[in-house]
């Protein structure tokens, strides 16, 4: 089944199975997209955390997820949360900035790496960022 522009309708309402990059042995489709290490700074530039891992769509290789982890010390009693791609303001050599204060992704869905997550929880994650899923209408 087609829309009007030719394009396949269920496609636009397709999620692609999602899996943490350190998971599966997938290079991302662009080498700069790999964030992790960086620091997140919010829209006030206050640190939030680190890029800990990504969660990336499985089939095009695209990161759709940045698990930032924050607080804790030496990794523990670390709380890691999910934020969507859709976020980011801007990537610069030190840090990743994006358009939320640091108070709102401190109060962000947890990421836990021991469940599998399902499209419900990335419909909750963009709810809780107020950004469209990527697998809506007009997917980024």
């Amino acid at each position: 089944m087609t829309d009007a522009t030719g394009d396949s309708a269920d496609t636009a309402d397709t999620a692609h199975a999602l899996v943490r990059l350190t998971d599966v042995g997938l290079e991302l489709a662009d080498p700069a997209d790999d964030l992790r290490g960086l620091k997140v700074l919010d829209r006030n530039d206050d640190e939030i955390g680190t890029v800990d891992g990504l969660i990336v769509d499985e089939q095009e290789r695209r990161v759709r997820f940045l698990e930032v982890g924050s607080g804790g010390f030496l990794g523990l009693g670390q709380r890691k949360v999910m934020v969507p791609v859709e976020a980011v303001t801007s990537v610069d050599a030190d840090a990743v900035h994006i358009s939320q204060n640091r108070d709102h992704v401190a109060g962000g869905p947890v990421y836990d790496p021991e469940v599998v997550l399902e499209r419900r929880h990335y419909e909750d994650v963009y709810g809780y960022y107020q950004y469209p899923p990527y697998w809506g209408p007009f997917p980024r």
